[in-house]
């Protein structure tokens, strides 16, 4: 199977290179914002999206936590990808002879060691994949990018160092969305549901909301607040718990957080990532 799967960014940007790595084969499809790759899923032009939502280092990604309920689309899967950042620069530049490192602040932000140990100046850019763009639109031996391999090989720069990253384990999660949702089968293992929910204005609505996860043995791997519309009162929450929301124990907690929640939504249930599961047996 081939089709289409849509990111936000240009080409050569780590949501491409995730793109690529979870859909071989398939043609991947920049889009300028995360809201136009979503359109570009809703409008058919696309079958699927691959959205980023946290990093482990830089954290969440707010703008998808607030999208993705009103987005009309739902969550079929999720891909961990290494953050395995390059020094790029034109064929002839050497280390000694650079003098500036161009990026998104959040790369620049995770190469300082690389920025200390070699003296360079770091200039920001709209994203990674734009500085290598950038570079090789102006020819300098003094200027480099920081930006991913596949972007060196799109944009035609060479490789001066690979692995710059500060920290080893710089990976960013994503959600792979879809117009319908995707349920695996209910006796699946390793099944994880996303859902949101706005709890009711009432003591202890929160913990009264999550005691059926307690009860019933649910597993909960993630719980994000965020605000709605700028409001202070207006609290929405994200999650993602072990389990499908068919089966018994899961049904009867996501039925009690309905009970004392304004709005309960699931966003989708998909299998888990293999990131996932050997993070879990470490833990254990």
């Amino acid at each position: 199977m081939s089709g289409v799967i849509a990111f936000q960014g240009m080409p050569g940007a780590y949501s491409d290179l995730a793109c690529r790595s979870a859909y071989p084969g398939w043609t991947t499809l920049p889009c300028p914002s995360f809201e136009a790759a979503m359109a570009a899923v809703r409008e058919g032009r696309a079958e699927l999206a691959m959205l980023p939502c946290e990093n482990s280092l830089a954290g969440r990604v707010p703008d998808i936590h607030r999208m993705l309920p009103d987005s009309g689309l739902f969550v079929v899967g999720e891909h961990y990808q290494r953050v395995e950042h390059c020094l790029l620069a034109h064929k002839g530049a050497t280390l000694e002879g650079l003098k500036r490192a161009h990026s998104h602040p959040v790369a620049l932000g995770q190469v300082l060691n690389l920025l200390r140990e070699r003296r360079l100046e770091p200039v920001i850019e709209a994203d990674t994949a734009g500085a290598a763009k950038l570079l090789a639109e102006h020819p300098s031996l003094e200027d480099a990018a920081i930006a991913s391999s596949l972007a060196g090989e799109i944009y035609g720069l060479e490789i001066l160092l690979r692995n710059v990253e500060d920290a080893a384990h710089n990976t960013t999660r994503f959600y792979v969305m879809s117009r319908e949702p995707s349920y695996p089968p209910l006796d699946a293992p390793n099944t994880v549901t996303t859902f949101v929910f706005r709890v009711r204005n009432i003591p202890a609505a929160l913990y009264k909301a999550l005691g059926g996860f307690a009860t019933n043995g649910v597993n909960m791997t993630k719980l994000e607040s965020y605000m709605l519309d700028g409001e202070f009162t207006a609290t929405q929450f994200l999650c993602d718990v072990d389990g499908h929301p068919e089966q018994p124990a899961l049904k009867r907690a996501l039925s009690e957080l309905a009970y004392f929640s304004r709005e309960m939504r699931v966003l989708g249930a998909y299998p888990a990532n293999l990131h996932r599961l050997g993070q879990a047996a470490q833990a254990d």
